[in-house]
């Protein structure tokens, strides 16, 4: 598991300059501020739609982030695999996914600064419920959750609160679901209630 990292000179500007139009000229804006943490996992939700990236894109470039996130392998094939992966994207073969969270955690106590974006749904499609792999993260790497979204319905989209994970996966999950309670998908049928 490896992050490569948008670090591009000059590229980083142009890119912050194009979300920021990009934003504008589909009337939405960016909310809130990457905290001074240098590690967290950044929650991704709801995740309902294929726009749900570009838009998270942008909104992490209007915010000056550098990002890591998970995305299923077959995102990464030619021509796209290079692009991807520029852009922080890190391959998971689903079929295999075992030691994710191993893996993941190892990657955090490798690095000194490191944003891992995560959609707990898993999948585009309706989800029963989260996958918890991004709070075992956290929890395991002894790093925070932020909690990042697109609101759809009133074309925001940002990073809101940070969580620290105590152990009580019950009590936590709760509280981050509260958060995203008031919070519209694209496709909001596909979102968990």
């Amino acid at each position: 598991m490896n992050c490569t990292i948008f670090d591009t000179p000059g590229l980083k500007t142009l890119f912050r300059w194009f979300s920021l139009i990009a934003l504008k000229i589909a009337g939405w804006r960016a909310q809130g501020r990457l905290p001074a943490v240098p590690k967290f996992v950044l929650v991704g939700a709801p995740h309902t739609s294929n726009w749900d990236l570009p838009y998270m894109l942008f909104i992490i470039f209007v915010l000056r982030g550098k990002i890591c996130w998970l995305g299923k392998e077959s995102l990464f094939r030619p021509p796209f695999k290079g692009f991807f992966k520029w852009l922080g994207g890190i391959p998971i073969d689903r079929s295999r996914s075992k030691n994710i969270v191993a893996q993941t955690i190892q990657q955090f106590n490798q690095n000194k600064t490191m944003i891992l974006t995560i959609a707990p749904e898993g999948t585009r499609s309706w989800a029963k419920k989260w996958k918890t792999g991004f709070y075992h993260i956290a929890k395991g790497a002894n790093v925070p959750i932020a909690l990042g979204f697109l609101d759809y319905r009133r074309k925001v989209g940002g990073i809101g609160p940070f969580i620290y994970p105590t152990g009580n996966i019950d009590a936590d999950m709760q509280t981050i679901r509260a958060f995203y309670g008031g919070i519209t998908g694209k496709f909001s049928e596909k979102s968990m209630d």
